[in-house]
């Protein structure tokens, strides 16, 4: 049996939304307005969970402000272009947090976004109200940083004992190991087995029906 959590942190993009050809398609275009080199979809995949500025550097290396600023508006502009439908939430994420908030657990996402861009997610998110608090990378440090996961905590008043970090990133597995914080794997979003266990989670799982299972101790 595993250990029951109080708190669940889940990451936004790869984890709860399947969000990565948008965010792949849009930076491309950006960087493709910018006259800049335009990086391959892997390049991009790897990058997926960092702060939109610390992905930027990430990619393209040392960059002026002026076109970080740039990169970030069309990037902007492109995502709110084509992210015109409903959005598409991983099957069983809906039912997995309404039965933990039928527990009494707490959910809390914490993401590279920014405040703007989950806002947006949130509002067509169904169930947003199933979230307790949620971080951003642009109200706070960027992960791999565990500061959005301080400030979670003091928030809800959770021990860290009783909180563990949800995420498909080596960046939201190596925040959660710089605190000390108990983690989960993955493999649906954009970062494979290997990589995620290298910072030993306590469980990698391959779809949403095997994370539902482990957190409401159905194994």
């Amino acid at each position: 049996m595993s250990k029951q959590y109080d708190l669940i942190i889940f990451d936004w993009d790869g984890t709860l939304v399947d969000s990565a050809d948008l965010i792949v398609m849009c930076m491309q275009l950006a960087f493709s307005d910018a006259q800049l080199v335009v990086p391959g979809a892997e390049e991009i995949r790897n990058i997926i969970g960092l702060g939109l500025n610390e992905a930027i550097i990430e990619l393209n290396g040392h960059t002026p402000e002026s076109k970080i600023k740039e990169l970030r508006e069309r990037y902007s502009y492109h995502f709110h272009k084509n992210d015109i439908h409903e959005l598409s939430v991983f099957d069983g994420v809906y039912e997995l947090l309404m039965r933990l908030q039928g527990q009494g657990r707490l959910s809390a996402v914490a993401t590279g976004k920014s405040r703007k861009g989950l806002a947006r997610g949130l509002s067509r998110f169904k169930q947003s109200e199933l979230f307790t608090t949620t971080r951003c990378a642009d109200e706070t440090k960027s992960k791999p940083h565990p500061l959005m996961l301080e400030e979670i905590l003091r928030e809800v008043n959770v021990p860290l004992e009783r909180a563990v970090m949800v995420g498909d990133s080596i960046y939201d597995m190596e925040m959660a190991q710089r605190l000390g914080m108990d983690s989960i794997g993955v493999t649906y979003g954009v970062h494979c087995y290997d990589r995620l266990s290298q910072f030993k989670p306590v469980t990698v799982v391959d779809n949403v029906s095997s994370l539902s299972s482990f957190l409401l101790n159905k194994h």
